[in-house]
């Protein structure tokens, strides 16, 4: 298993990832505010599950990785410098929106259907097995024990902080859509601060040793 002095950085690094811009986030909070609580609710619940399978396909994934190309840590994390950066890029670009925008535009689902646009929106999204493709390998070391338990082990990490994060958010979505509509600056602030962060954990990843 991973000891906590390393785990404590994926935990960071997973709590910034979790609030960046991205399709799951815009869609809990979208669904909070045109139909409640209660459906953001239904929706993460969704989400949640969209979450582990991506974790169980990765995790058995590295696995079979790792025993079979003796260059798999440095092509990983080549595509996670790659894709940390082309976050920071979409937490800014021009026409990017946050993702404590509003969006009313929804229409009216039932639970059945909130559960299952919230998996698919999760499952169909490349960008979640990019995450777990490309930045999980930057915590996992052979001499650590079996690859697929420090996998899984991360996996679970992730889920937890993703459930807690956007639990909360659903739960005050509508609150803050309207501080920071009546506050627009603020939305740009948040937008440049998590390019920022995400940006310096590129760097620190691009000159991270190989295992």
């Amino acid at each position: 298993m991973i000891p906590f002095p390393e785990l404590w950085l994926f935990i960071l690094a997973a709590l910034v990832l979790v609030i960046t811009p991205g399709p799951n986030m815009i869609y809990l909070i979208s669904r909070s505010i045109t139909q409640g609580k209660k459906a953001g609710m239904i929706s993460l619940i969704g989400v949640v599950l969209g979450f582990l399978f991506h974790a169980l396909m990765v995790s058995f994934g590295l696995t079979a990785i790792f025993m079979a190309i003796p260059y798999a840590y440095l092509t990983l994390k080549t595509l996670g410098v790659v894709y940390l950066l082309w976050l920071a890029f979409q937490a800014v670009r021009p026409s990017g929106r946050s993702i404590f925008e509003q969006r009313t535009d929804l229409k009216i689902d039932k639970p059945g259907k909130l559960f299952t646009m919230g998996f698919l929106t999760n499952v169909l999204n490349p960008k979640i097995a990019v995450f777990y493709l490309s930045f999980f390998p930057q915590f996992i070391k052979p001499e650590h024990g079996s690859i697929l338990a420090q996998s899984l082990q991360l996996a679970m990490v992730q889920m937890t902080i993703s459930f807690t994060v956007n639990f909360i958010i659903v739960l005050s979505a509508a609150k803050l859509a309207v501080w920071f509509g009546k506050n627009p600056s603020w939305l740009r602030v948040q937008k440049w601060f998590m390019a920022s962060v995400l940006t310096g954990m590129a760097v620190k990843m691009a000159f991270s040793k190989v295992k």
